[in-house]
Formats: C-alpha cells, structure tokens, sequence
C-alpha cells in the first residue's frame, strides 16, 4: 500500500469519526416537551365559559429541584367588565405523574395593563418549584387553572383528559424509584415561586438538542482542523524524503 493511500484513509477515518461525535451527542435531548391543547371548561361568577388553550410546561434545574413555567398560548376565559391593571392574580396546578407524583401550585403576577370586557384574559406565564421525591421519568400535565378578579374566583378545569406537556428524568432526594402514578401527593412537593417579570431560561428538547448541535459541531471542527494538520504534515514529511 502506497503512503499517499495510507494518508487518505488516516483523513477519511477521522473525518467519520468527528462526524459520528457530532451525531451522537445531538441524539441525546434531555427532556420530551410537548405542547398540549387543554380544552378549560370554567366556572364563573356569571356562569359557564369554555374555551381551548395550547399549554407549554418547561423545567430549569436548580439545587435539587425544579423550577416549571406553565405558558398559555390562548386567553381561557373573559370578563363582563374591563379589568383594570393588577385587578386579574392568576395561578394553576401541575399534575405530577410516572414515577412521581403529586401536584405543584405555580402562580404569575397580576395583568400589566387592563384587560377589555369581553375578551379573552390573557395568563400570564405561571411558575413554581418541583423538588422530587423519587427517581425516574415524572410527567408533567396541565391541571386546575383558577382566575381572581374584582373580589370573584373563576375556576377552569381541564375537561378532554390531556397528555402531559413535559417528561424529566429525575432523581429524588432518597434516591428511590416507583414505577406507578400517585395523586395522594406524597411525591413531588408544591411551592409557589416568586412572580417577578424576568423569563427563564428556557429548557426543552430543542434547546437541548441546539446546545448539543453547537458543541457537536465544535468537535466536528476539532476534528477536521487536527487532520488537516496531520495531512500537511506528512506531505512536508513526503516532500523531504523525496
């Protein structure tokens, strides 16, 4: 076999190799985030209103638990009157499901500006903190949705059964699994965050999969630049021998 035969198989094997690197590491998301139409079916101070909201859930570790953002993509109920800015205090409930279980209160500030009569109230996005109790992949599903404004309380319930929004793989503080859902809620703790106007950090299966993208592509680069000074090399090496 020829040296120059050899020298191309030595590029072409770490280019594969660099490739693969870059493959593997963006087939790796940390979570399944899903975007989940809720069907809410609320009981107001005037009677029954319904209405149909794409629901968003997203996680961001801190500590040992989790902080979960629930974002609605639609408005879910309306009021007779026009709301006044701050008059409307959302907050929700998140079914916790799999390994897991339980339910986590998450909550949002009052509206930023007033909310004409008979439109669509607009949530805001509501957050709080999950810290596991057991280890294994816990669901996430969009629960009760209760609205206060003007003294009243308006409360939706979700009426089409839906999928949950977001899976994770966790690990409880005891290091337990269990492998069954349980609405007694002696899984997963529930605590409202603070509702400060600032947006967090998203984390989902794409942002997962664009931060490895990058750093795929880092090593595929890395790769790429070694062989190359490798083949430079041994051409510099040939050119003097010859």
């Amino acid at each position: 076999m020829s040296y120059q035969k050899r020298t191309r198989q030595r590029t072409t094997l770490a280019l594969a190799a660099a490739v693969a690197g870059s493959v593997v590491l963006i087939a790796a998301p940390a979570a399944q985030a899903d975007v989940v139409d809720v069907n809410y079916q609320c009981k107001t101070p005037i009677g029954n209103k319904g209405a149909v909201s794409p629901i968003d859930i997203k996680a961001v570790k801190g500590g040992s638990g989790y902080t979960l953002t629930m974002s609605f993509q639609k408005g879910v109920s309306s009021s007779p009157v026009e709301l006044g800015k701050g008059a409307m205090k959302p907050s929700a409930e998140i079914k916790v499901g799999g390994a897991d279980g339980g339910t986590v209160g998450v909550a949002g500030p009052a509206n930023s500006s007033a909310i004409p009569a008979n439109t669509p109230i607009k949530i805001s996005d509501l957050s709080g903190t999950y810290t596991p109790k057991k280890s294994g992949k816990v669901t996430f599903t969009a629960s009760v949705l209760t609205i206060k404004a003007l003294g009243t309380t308006t409360t939706c319930t979700p009426s089409n059964s839906p999928k949950p929004s977001l899976e994770l793989d966790v690990k409880g503080a005891g290091g337990g699994s269990s492998g069954g859902d349980s609405d007694d809620g002696s899984g997963g703790t529930s605590q409202s965050a603070p509702s400060g106007s600032g947006e967090l950090p998203k984390t989902g299966p794409l942002d997962s999969a664009a931060a490895l993208g990058t750093l795929g592509g880092t090593v595929l680069l890395t790769g790429a630049a070694g062989v190359l000074w490798l083949t430079r090399r041994n051409q510099r090496n040939q050119q003097s021998a010859s």
